[in-house]
């Protein structure tokens, strides 16, 4: 064997041990497929939004907070202008004290109506008492006239004193039924008075509403997404002030075929890894499940294309991790979301939790 034919075999002898050192690492380092009862889909991180609204409208005064800053839930974020409100109130204060004093005043009526009552009805005892005392004089007069011991003219004139006795009687009657009346009408206006004062303080108790709602609060502990409108500038009733984003109520939503989506279960794990931190795993667990397809063929007539059907999962993480790093949650980041599909497949060891301490 010549010397070059010798070159020639230990070149090829290196060649061929360099393919298999290499076929042997690539062996070792590829990734290794997901085991039985896991699948993995695309997605991206979500929070749930939400507005801080005025309930009336107004002029913004001021605004607390700007865009990124973290936020408790009740926190005052921002003042609407309330020197209309404040000039109401004022008003309804003064009415109250106006609707209180109109109490008094119809008390005092009553006890003056109460007071002519009784008088009335000393007057009809009165009128009754002489009454009664003409008849005795008209019957006397009578005796007397029939037997001769008294002129006719006196019987007549007695006779008459009756009736106007009995007049006076009716009269006194009337204005006893009169004072009656005058003090049932003191007490009803007693009740419309005690009546306007309660519509006032309700009043108030709105106006005292109204301010403390010009008060805007953020109803959600979270972070500040963006001021929708500044100070200074007028909103309508209803009318978005700031955007938070609740970073208690944070998942992904991803999309899973038809075969797959129909083996997931509400509370199923979930572990997910963000592109952004990748040497991180989260835990999850599945919170929703489309019972429609999101995005279809125009037909669907073969196996292949059933399988293009679509569903969108939403996997949330639990609210106390989030609180433990309320800092570091960010919305919008792309990942990776694997679910569980079999409750028995043990999860690989690149997919064990791992969070931030």
């Amino acid at each position: 064997m010549t010397d070059m034919t010798k070159k020639w075999l230990v070149r090829i002898a290196v060649i061929v041990a360099i393919a298999v050192v290499a076929f042997i690492g690539w062996r070792l380092l590829k990734p290794k497929g997901l085991p039985e009862g896991i699948v993995s889909g695309n997605g991206r991180i979500e929070a749930v939004e939400v507005d801080v609204s005025a309930k009336s409208p107004g002029r913004i005064a001021d605004i607390l907070v700007g865009e990124g800053d973290f936020v408790k839930a009740g926190q005052v974020v921002a003042h609407m202008d309330v020197a209309p409100l404040r000039a109401e109130r004022a008003q309804a204060v003064a009415q109250l004290a106006q609707a209180a004093n109109g109490i008094d005043i119809a008390s005092n009526t009553i006890a003056q109506r109460e007071s002519d009552r009784a008088a009335a009805a000393a007057v009809v005892q009165q009128r009754l008492a002489e009454l009664n005392a003409a008849h005795k004089r008209l019957q006397r007069s009578e005796t007397l006239a029939r037997e001769g011991a008294t002129p006719v003219q006196e019987r007549d004139d007695d006779e008459a004193q009756v009736e106007s006795a009995r007049a006076t009687v009716g009269a006194a009657r009337a204005q006893l039924a009169a004072a009656s009346t005058a003090v049932k009408t003191a007490r009803s206006q007693v009740i419309g008075a005690r009546a306007n004062v309660d519509a006032v303080r309700a009043t108030i108790q709105r106006l005292d509403a109204d301010l403390a709602d010009n008060s805007l609060r953020a109803p959600v502990a979270g972070r500040v997404q963006y001021r929708v409108v500044q100070p200074g500038e007028v909103v309508a009733g209803g009318g978005k002030v700031l955007n938070l984003v609740n970073l208690s109520d944070v998942s992904m939503t991803f999309f899973l075929p038809e075969t797959v989506a129909g083996r997931v279960g509400l509370g199923s794990d979930v572990r997910i890894v963000l592109d952004a931190a990748s040497n991180f795993v989260i835990p999850a667990k599945v919170s929703f499940v489309a019972d429609v397809a999101q995005f279809t063929p125009k037909t669907v007539e073969t196996e292949s294309e059933r399988q293009k059907l679509m569903f969108r999962v939403k996997a949330r993480i639990d609210p106390a991790l989030l609180q433990r790093h309320i800092r570091q949650v960010k919305t919008g980041l792309p990942g990776l979301a694997y679910i569980r599909i079999d409750a028995n497949a043990p999860w690989p060891d690149n997919l064990k939790v791992k969070v931030t301490q």
